[in-house]
């Protein structure tokens, strides 16, 4: 029968038999996440659970994925009959709104402004905007009368592809509104006009709707009128030790640093309210300088004479002791209906 040897197998501490391996086959634990006996940690399971929560998340985002590319053909689809898609989100087709409004805006600047006298000057202010085969030099206009148009703005863009698209301005043109629509063509570094532009009608202004005059508080706007008058006369002047003495403490109101003279309180308007604190509309009118060196005005020439503004103002005021003070300053707004 062999001897068994007395070379040392295992690194384990000589001597102690409970450190040795048994010599017949190692139990597997049959429970999972049992304690091996041999090291004393968990034997098994660790490396299934990540596998199992990696499936979780990438079946997650297959799902996502596909949801997605489900939905958006038929949100295309609802959307395309609608004109105003295009025009609010035209970045999805990659044309660059904010260049081609640009570019537009400076066309009309020059296609709308002809005169007879000096044609040619139209027409070599046109060439940067038109394609190099364009033979009618003046686009369109046939040489004769005048045409001034200003107030040009950006007012609208039909983006019909990554390359063309319709853009609308507005401009003024004496006492008429009016719009402008320009096709414009895109080569992925610059603009061009693509066709003739079209004038368009301008929308009619919006119908006002009437309001009843505001209840009034006689008493509180004959108290109220030395007040303001002296307000506004140092709110022109923008002279803050001034204006300390009609605004309520702890408030900073700017002037206008001499810009304007009052010329006149035209009215105030105080509704009925608390005692210590009211809303008070309040027109006013500014002189507003000439700027003409002229040392002496005259009546006869009315360019020489300062112009007037009549404004309108909202003010928040508050009585303190027995004075009223300005909190705030704002433009005027309508009067509820």
């Amino acid at each position: 029968m062999a001897r068994r040897s007395d070379v040392q197998q295992d690194p384990r501490i000589a001597g102690d038999p409970e450190s040795y391996p048994p010599e017949g086959p190692e139990e597997v634990p049959t429970t999972r996440g049992a304690s091996s006996t041999r090291g004393g940690g968990w034997s098994g399971g660790g490396g299934r659970w990540l596998i199992w929560i990696g499936r979780v998340v990438l079946w997650a985002l297959i799902i996502v994925i596909v949801v997605n590319g489900v939905r958006a053909p038929f949100e295309r689809l609802s959307q395309s009959g609608d004109p105003t898609v295009a025009t609010s989100d035209p970045g999805d087709m990659g044309f660059p709104v904010t260049q081609a409004s640009a570019f537009a805006n400076q066309f009309a600047a020059v296609y709308l402004n002809y005169d007879a006298a000096n044609p040619q000057q139209r027409a070599e202010r046109l060439k940067s905007f038109l394609p190099d085969d364009e033979d009618d030099r003046q686009f369109g206009w046939n040489g004769y009368g005048r045409m001034s148009a200003g107030a040009i703005q950006f007012a609208g863009i039909d983006v019909i592809d990554a390359h063309n698209a319709r853009v609308t301005v507005t401009y003024q043109s004496g006492g008429r509104r009016g719009l402008l629509s320009v096709p414009v063509y895109y080569d992925g570094a610059g603009f061009v006009v693509a066709e003739r532009p079209a004038l368009l009608p301008e929308a009619a202004p919006a119908g006002l709707p009437p309001v009843s005059g505001p209840d009034r508080d006689s008493a509180a706007e004959s108290e109220l009128r030395p007040q303001l008058e002296g307000f506004f006369k140092a709110y022109a002047a923008g002279n803050q030790v001034d204006l300390q003495r009609y605004v309520a403490n702890g408030v900073t109101i700017e002037g206008f640093d001499g810009e304007f003279t009052l010329a006149r309180l035209e009215d105030v308007i105080v509704p009925p309210g608390e005692a210590n604190s009211r809303e008070v509309t309040a027109v006013v009118v500014w002189a507003v300088s000439t700027g003409s060196t002229s040392p002496t005005p005259s009546l006869d020439d009315p360019r020489t004479q300062p112009g007037g503004l009549e404004q309108a103002y909202q003010l928040m005021i508050e009585k303190q002791g027995d004075k009223w003070f300005v909190r705030d300053v704002q433009g005027a707004k309508r009067p509820a209906g």
